[in-house]
């Protein structure tokens, strides 16, 4: 097989060989004009004309050539900022997996020697694809919520909401969860959570949904993001009336006391202790009538697993008699509501949120719908939580009845929304932090909270 000979030796090659054509074409004419002297000079304008046809096919060969000249392409700048909304892929902004970091804080008291132990040191540095997970995940939220946060206004629907988080999200770790298993690898850690006044948690729109976002609202933002099974679940609140700025106060300081206070070998119902604490310092003046706020007692913050966003500790909003312990790698979420109702919730209305359980019980599925749904959540989300919308979006129809069965048949678990009193209002901050061995990290911290 010949090689390509390149462009710059092509363009040499077409001068030199006009160069010979013109040579060879003064030389014809020389002897042709020698031949015609002595031949009494017939042939003189026969040469002139034959110089002039090959100089002409010449010039008119290297016109071609030039104009045959591919351009090289331009190369495509790799973007250096993200733009609004999200599109950017975080890898792309952070080149070779060197994400930011989150808040670190130094252990205290009994682990501060933590920081500078080499073992601490040693076990913390082969945990580096688990970290770089986690960060990427991080700064996808970061990136995500504070541009939601300065978009959301009064007037859009609550789908829209969703809908711009998540595509964003998406965008973000490059996994648009179309196609069969995509999903699995980086994109959502559970459906969006837009949860109005009363409602504390578990609402995400479902197919049909017109609820719009009012002036009036109190709006919990929950959103969660994973990259390779590493979830950060972190949330926000918003309210476009001052007159709750002392709720989201409340529950924003006594989130935070929560994260300060959390580490290792700390039992968790002395932390809900200083959560509690924290909470039920502050009250709330709304329409003239002044509300203590209250811990919602029976939503809890919890650690977090690979592919799954409930672990088996639970991180209580108020003083308990529970000793478990934090413990060296864990990964918690620490999430406070408060509320100016009862301060207890219940579930009530339509289920958006599911979950595949990680250890279903055997069941034999008679309803072809519910095995045909079952392998489709098993492929497409494995553990993740996921919603209605998630299953209308990769071209699921007519589920509803295999999915009731699955959550019957204790396989899928469903997750309603959690309701506190009628005409009362909540709100919910969150932080997702790691306990690795030498320092805590707040991987989710931000400078919007």
């Amino acid at each position: 097989m010949a090689a390509k000979v390149p462009v710059d030796q092509l363009k040499t090659l077409s001068v030199k060989q006009s160069d010979r054509v013109n040579g060879s074409a003064g030389a014809n004419g020389t002897e042709k004009g020698d031949a015609a002297e002595s031949s009494g000079g017939e042939l003189d304008d026969d040469a002139d004309e034959h110089v002039h046809e090959v100089t002409a096919a010449a010039t008119e060969g290297r016109a071609k050539k030039k104009k045959n000249k591919k351009k090289k392409p331009k190369k495509k700048k790799v973007p250096t900022v993200q733009t609004e909304p999200p599109s950017v892929l975080i890898s792309q902004l952070f080149p070779d997996n060197n994400y930011p970091k989150g808040e670190e804080v130094d252990y205290k008291h009994d682990n501060r020697y933590r920081t500078t132990n080499e073992e601490k040191r040693h076990l913390d540095n082969i945990n580096s694809d688990f970290l770089s997970d986690y960060r990427q995940a991080a700064e996808t939220h970061r990136q995500v919520r504070q541009w939601a946060a300065k978009t959301i206004k009064p007037g859009q629907t609550l789908t829209e909401i969703a809908n711009g988080i998540e595509d964003s999200v998406r965008r973000l770790v490059g996994h648009d969860g179309l196609s069969e298993g995509d999903a699995i690898f980086a994109g959502m850690g559970f459906p969006t959570g837009l949860n109005l006044d009363d409602v504390a948690a578990h609402y995400s729109p479902n197919a049909g949904c017109k609820k719009v976002l009012q002036q009036n609202n109190v709006m919990k933002v929950d959103i969660g993001v994973h990259v390779n099974g590493r979830i950060v679940d972190s949330a926000f609140t918003m309210a476009f009336d001052p007159m709750y700025d002392n709720l989201l106060e409340a529950v924003k300081d006594a989130t935070n006391t929560g994260v300060r206070e959390a580490g290792i070998e700390v039992r968790l119902g002395e932390l809900g202790g200083y959560i509690q604490e924290a909470m039920e310092s502050y009250e709330c003046e709304i329409n003239g009538t002044t509300y203590p706020i209250k811990p919602i007692r029976n939503i809890t913050g919890h650690n977090i697993l690979p592919y799954s966003i409930h672990g088996t500790k639970s991180v209580p909003a108020v003083k308990t008699n529970d000793t478990t312990k934090m413990e060296e790698g864990d990964v918690f979420a620490i999430e406070t509501f408060g509320s100016t109702g009862n301060g207890r919730c219940h579930a009530e209305g339509e289920v958006s949120h599911y979950a595949l359980h990680s250890d279903p019980p055997k069941v034999d599925l008679r309803l072809l719908s519910a095995k045909s749904l079952l392998s489709t959540i098993k492929k497409n989300f494995s553990t993740i939580p996921f919603c209605r919308r998630y299953l209308d979006r990769i071209g699921q129809e007519k589920y509803l009845l295999g999915l009731n069965n699955l959550v019957k048949s204790g396989i899928v678990e469903d997750y309603p929304p959690l309701v506190d009193k009628k005409g009362s209002y909540t709100a919910q901050f969150e932080h997702t932090i790691l306990l690795r061995p030498t320092v805590k990290e707040v991987i989710s911290r931000g400078e919007d909270y």
